[in-house]
């Protein structure tokens, strides 16, 4: 498992098309609910007559944010760019300059063996170079994985190509929505994705094969308003937790709080974790009822959930909220 506070850090990760001429303004004036992350997609929100010039809009709005930020201080997040292509990551690492100093790293759709070779190669030239190290984050939604025949080579064929640059692989995300689309389905507010069982199947899969040695994000939610929104997305990450999910992709910036909140350790499992950690090394034994007095504590059996609980305690913080 992963043991730096850094790859649970993408959190709440809010996708904004990377023509919105707003989003600096919102960034330098701290209009949304920190903590949090952004993605400028130049991908699907794009109309692809429009890509060249959402680059220029992009490359705008990160010399805004770069400039305010040399004139007054506010909450700098994690910034990442949705890309289409490998040369398109390429060309934007040269074409920005001293402006990836703000990007953290590149987001790569419909990852799939087709591109995967030319996308880790552009990273690791990037990084040959780069003054400080851009990470990616692979989107596992191409309708590739799908076929049952075939889905576990690919997976695995995957993941021994991420191996190679594990240090730069940020997290490991999954394409609810793609995946639904090849199928025609789609949730409604209080229904959950983990509902739909195919695609809850790719997921197991991908958690399987990935869950013991990357952190792996929970898929987009599409609701923001409307009856039952909140409720039913702190159901879905209730869900993904226990299947293993660890932070989420928002599209509106009302999700942000909702994600915070609900990803924040239970003081209960808080203190559970500190203990297993600081066990009496002089003790005669390794289990021991937990510090409530309701369950078993084994320090072989959950050492590791332990270290997974403080690690995601540092970002999201710690409640006393039984709801989270």
């Amino acid at each position: 498992m992963k043991d730096s506070a850094l790859y649970y850090s993408v959190g709440a990760l809010l996708y904004c098309p990377a023509n919105n001429e707003t989003i600096c303004d919102s960034i330098i004036h701290n209009k949304f609910v920190k903590p949090f992350s952004l993605a400028l997609c130049l991908e699907d929100t794009i109309p692809d007559h429009l890509v060249l010039q959402a680059e220029q809009i992009c490359y705008h709005s990160l010399l805004n944010i770069w400039n305010a930020s040399e004139k007054q201080e506010f909450y700098l997040p994690k910034i990442f760019i949705r890309i289409r292509n490998p040369e398109q990551m390429l060309r934007l690492y040269h074409h920005l300059g001293e402006l990836m100093s703000l990007i953290c790293g590149f987001i790569v759709p419909k990852f799939a063996l087709d591109n995967a070779d030319a996308y880790i190669h552009n990273l690791c030239e990037i990084n040959s170079t780069s003054k400080q190290p851009v990470y990616m984050m692979p989107i596992y939604e191409s309708s590739s994985i799908i076929d049952l025949r075939t889905r576990y080579d690919i997976l695995y064929t995957l993941k021994e190509k991420i191996d190679a640059i594990e240090k730069w692989i940020l997290n490991i995300r999954v394409g609810g929505n793609d995946l639904c689309h090849v199928f025609g389905y789609r949730r409604h507010a209080d229904e959950s994705i983990h509902q739909i069982k195919p695609i809850a199947s790719i997921f197991s899969d991908i958690n399987t094969i990935y869950g013991r040695d990357y952190v792996i994000s929970g898929a987009v939610w599409e609701y923001f308003d409307g009856a039952y929104w909140e409720e039913g997305l702190r159901e879905e990450i209730m869900q993904d937790k226990l299947c293993g999910f660890i932070g989420k992709t928002v599209i509106h910036p009302k999700q942000i709080p909702v994600v915070n909140s609900a990803y924040a350790v239970h003081i209960t499992d808080y203190k559970s974790a500190k203990a297993i950690l600081n066990w009496d090394s002089t003790s005669k034994t390794l289990v021991s009822s937990d510090p409530q007095k309701v369950r078993m504590n084994e320090y072989k059996t959950h050492a590791n959930w332990a270290k997974k609980i403080m690690l995601i305690a540092e970002h999201y913080g710690i409640t006393i909220n039984d709801e989270c």
